[in-house]
This record gives C-alpha cells, sequence and structure tokens, in this order.
C-alpha cells in the first residue's frame, strides 16, 4: 500500500530503543509496499464482522486480536495472532477498539504504549472518550450485526473521524479496502445518527416482534406479513417516509383504530399503538 504518511512523533519524543516506536520509525521511512497493520480489541459481533471484513481484504493485515476468550475467534484467525493479554500486544499502524461503550474508556486506558492510532467502533461515545495517551479516533460501521448473519461490508456506511489529516488518511485507506460508502462525521452528528438508526432499526424490529407475536396468539403465519414488511422497506428507496406513511392513522380513521384498540389486550401493545397513532397523526398535521 503506497501514499500515504503516517502521523509523525516529534523527534525529541522518539526513542528506537522503544518497540513501538521502532516500528513507527520504520513504517514512517518505508514505502509503504507493505499492508497497513491493524489489531482489532474485542470479539463481539462488531469485533468478528470487522475481523471478516479485514481478512478478505487484499491492502489490510490483521496483525493481531485481542479477546479474553481465545476459543470465540478461532474460527476467524490463526491462534498465533489471538492475545489474552494487552502487555502481548505489538506493534501496529491502527487499534480498533469493537467493545461495548462502557468498557471504551478502560480498554484504552490499559493499552500499554503511547502516541499509537486507536479508534472506538461506538455510534454514540464521543472520540474523546478514549485516553489521550494515544492518538485518537473513531471508525464506526452503521450497520446492525449478528454473529449468525453475514453482511455485505462493501455497502456498509463507515463513519470516520480522527484529530489530525493524516490520521484520517489512514483510517480512510483502511476504511476503503472494506467499503464504498465512507462518511466524515464527527461526534455530535455520529450521535444523531445512531439516535436516528435506533428509530429505524431496533424499535422497527421490535414492531416486527409485536406484529409476530399477534400473529402467532391468533394462529396466522408470520410469513403472510414479510412480502408488506419488504414494500414498507423498499418504497425508502424511491419515496421520503412522510410520502410513503399509509394506514389508519394518516387517514385519521377512526372507526378502524378504535376496533384495533378494542381488539387488543395485551397493555403494552395497546400503548405502544396510540402513542405511534398520535405521533403519525401530529407528524401528519405538519406535512
Amino acid at each position: 500500500m503506497r501514499g500515504y504518511t503516517l502521523y509523525k512523533l516529534p523527534e525529541n519524543d522518539l526513542n528506537p530503543s522503544n518497540l513501538w516506536q521502532k516500528f513507527f520509525l520504520t513504517r514512517n521511512n518505508a514505502n509503504f509496499a507493505d499492508m497497513i497493520q491493524i489489531t482489532i480489541i474485542g470479539s463481539g459481533n462488531v469485533g468478528q464482522h470487522l475481523i471478516k471484513a479485514f481478512s478478505a481484504s487484499k491492502s489490510v493485515e490483521i496483525k493481531q486480536v485481542y479477546s479474553r476468550q481465545k476459543e470465540k475467534v478461532l474460527y476467524l484467525v490463526s491462534p498465533e495472532k489471538i492475545v489474552t493479554d494487552y502487555e502481548n500486544l505489538e506493534p501496529s499502524d491502527l487499534y480498533i477498539i469493537a467493545v461495548s461503550d462502557n468498557a471504551i474508556s478502560d480498554v484504552s486506558s490499559q493499552l500499554p504504549f503511547n502516541n499509537q492510532l486507536v479508534v472506538h467502533t461506538s455510534g454514540t461515545s464521543p472520540l474523546y472518550i478514549l485516553d489521550s495517551k494515544n492518538r485518537r479516533g473513531v471508525f464506526y460501521p452503521l450497520q446492525t450485526f449478528s454473529k449468525t448473519k453475514n453482511v455485505d461490508f462493501s455497502v456498509i456506511p463507515i463513519c470516520l473521524e480522527a484529530e489530525n489529516t493524516a490520521d484520517y488518511k489512514l483510517l480512510e485507506i483502511a476504511a476503503k479496502s472494506i467499503s464504498t460508502a465512507i462518511f466524515s462525521i464527527n461526534s455530535e452528528q455520529r450521535k444523531a445518527l445512531h439516535v436516528a438508526a435506533v428509530f429505524v432499526n431496533n424499535f422497527t424490529n421490535h414492531l416486527y416482534q409485536i406484529g409476530q407475536d399477534i400473529c402467532t396468539e391468533n394462529q396466522v403465519s408470520f410469513d403472510v406479513l414479510k412480502p408488506l414488511i419488504q414494500e414498507t422497506a423498499d418504497k425508502i428507496n424511491t419515496l421520503d417516509p412522510a410520502d410513503a406513511q399509509t394506514g389508519p392513522a394518516i387517514r385519521q380513521d377512526t372507526n378502524t383504530i378504535d376496533a384495533h384498540l378494542a381488539f387488543l389486550q395485551n397493555k403494552n401493545q395497546k400503548d405502544i399503538y396510540k402513542i405511534l397513532t398520535q405521533s403519525i397523526q401530529n407528524n401528519g398535521k405538519k406535512l
């Protein structure tokens, strides 16, 4: 991989006896015929999908994977690349922390090196949650991940943020090695995106579950609804959501709404129906 320049440490900060700084000096003075070296820290849903994606890239090498449970990633990388102790981490161009939000700060503070490029994959956590002893950034793939469901990483938006241009460029090269959808997004924008994603993904999936429960309780196959679900999702490719809205709420069809509320016996389902109906109607008044 040619054409990028790593962040350079100030000359008075360089110590050739330090393993990481030796690596740093070598990488800065090289012509970058070698691939970018990436270490993944974490073995959950996001971490495992990143390992799969980068393993398939021709311009990135997975240097190491940190996992508290080695067996979780043995099917993805060779055993010698897996470490269970931070002290065994070796120099890499990029360290990606793929852990739960409440663990990011603690993990970044335990890393046994300084002045390296360390990023997290969170949609909500700001860049500055990372320990400032290292150069900080964000590598956020905006997608829902399940371990048992493969995804096409080439179409997944990856939102990037870094503290300097050189580090952003390196993140961009790494991102482009697995995806065609790269976006420069700051921490506040990323938080807004994550909130929006919860509405369109997590809440929507919960509504699917409620729909399935209603079908099951009334001995109707949930498969009957799947073409409707697909068409609803497909509409967003050609229509704004406000223009695609249909149903009794937007039509102000009180007879149907009252009949549905009378049918629903589950209080939680009834409350959600009322809240969403009111929200659709309130939004409709603004159109």
